[in-house]
């Protein structure tokens, strides 16, 4: 029988299609050289960087090979692997299995303790002392 086509159907597509565009997007172009990509508009009017400053730059160099440089650019970008690694997992167990496991995603504490990591981040590469200099892009 053909599965009704609706919009959870719809997402579950293009979801996968939008990750593969940009990801073609940004392993040809470098954010660092080309003045059309955008820009934190945040950063812009402040001075300050965002949680998400150098996640294009860190993109691009995690597609090219270079793990660490990337990294460098914004260490989110690691818990964000991290997430979407562990959502892939889950539903790749889900496909298998038939039955949607037990996610730790769905904990009523993780979404708090990433709030907290992505708060404690933007305020500490925002501070002027040299040893948190590091989490600057």
């Amino acid at each position: 029988m053909a599965q009704k086509f609706n919009q959870k159907n719809l997402l579950k597509l293009s979801i996968p299609i939008v990750i593969l565009t940009l990801g073609i997007f940004y392993f040809f172009i470098n954010p660092s050289t080309f003045a059309f990509t955008p820009k934190c508009p945040f950063h812009s009017l402040t001075g300050f960087h965002c949680p998400g400053c150098g996640s294009q730059r860190a993109i691009h160099e995690i597609l090219h090979g270079n793990l660490w440089t990337g990294i460098k650019h914004n260490f989110l970008i690691v818990l964000a692997m991290m997430v979407i690694g562990y959502k892939v997992y889950t539903y790749g167990i889900q496909l298998k299995t038939k039955k949607k496991p037990k996610s730790l995603l769905e904990h009523n504490a993780t979404p708090w303790l990433i709030f907290t990591l992505i708060l404690a981040f933007w305020i500490l590469r925002n501070l002027p002392l040299e040893i948190f200099q590091i989490l600057a892009p």
